[in-house]
């Protein structure tokens, strides 16, 4: 495929290495010297690009979906604190016929790790002696806090406890790639599910496969649609 990056930081640059690795080109590069409000993503900047991975901030992501989504690109969306205008997205994206992929978190491990969560907070919702929490913590550097996973979490832990469901604790420090731990306390005992990132290779994985996915499909899709289809 021919891959336009929206969004050129370290992530940026780990996913053209993960592309140029599966065989993929990397033929266009955004940031903001040259795509300030989206005024870089034109038909003739895009012109022969199958996909757009997008990563900058929440600020700049809705007029870049826009932008993508009116010339028909597909595209896969890794920036979160957006999703609040998701159903607008969604009505765009629909009205263009133009598909675009989102996650708060392309990482395949973190996405087995919601599964089992999910699955977790089934179990010990069940028993009012376990009480859940939620804690996640990263680099200093990283916008917002919670972390788009960590609500993601968050609204799927409350799915089973309802108003006993937890808030998440953020923690913003160094240079820690990221880390959520889930846990459930009770007088007895008390037990604790832990993803670690070890590097943002992962996550740029992930976008890569979800790239390739999302091509010749219709619709908007949450990447764990894709990944267990």
């Amino acid at each position: 495929m021919k891959i336009a990056i929206v969004g050129y930081g370290k992530m940026g640059r780990m996913i053209e290495r993960i592309a140029a690795s599966r065989g993929h080109e990397v033929v266009a590069r955004f940031d903001i010297d040259n795509n300030r409000e989206g005024e870089g993503l034109t038909a003739e900047n895009l012109k022969g690009v199958d996909v757009a991975i997008e990563f900058s901030t929440p600020e700049t992501a809705v007029e870049n979906m826009r932008r993508l989504i009116g010339l028909r690109i597909p595209a896969v969306v890794g920036t979160t604190g957006w999703y609040a205008r998701l159903d607008e997205i969604r009505k765009l994206a629909a009205d263009h016929g133009s598909p675009l992929v989102f996650s708060s978190n392309f990482s395949i491990g973190m996405n087995l790790f919601i599964r089992i969560v999910r699955e977790a907070s089934a179990l010990f919702a069940r028993h009012d002696q376990y009480d859940p929490f939620l804690f996640e913590a990263h680099h200093k550097f990283k916008k917002d806090a919670p972390s788009g996973t960590a609500l993601v979490l968050a609204e799927l832990m409350r799915d089973s406890y309802g108003e006993r469901g937890p808030e998440a604790v953020a923690l913003r420090s160094g240079h820690i790639p990221g880390i959520h731990e889930v846990g459930f306390d009770s007088e007895a005992d008390t037990i604790t599910l832990t993803h670690t990132a070890r590097s943002r290779e992962g996550f740029a994985a992930g976008a890569v496969l979800a790239a390739e996915k999302i091509v010749n499909k219709q619709g908007v899709y949450e990447f764990s649609e894709l990944l267990f289809s």
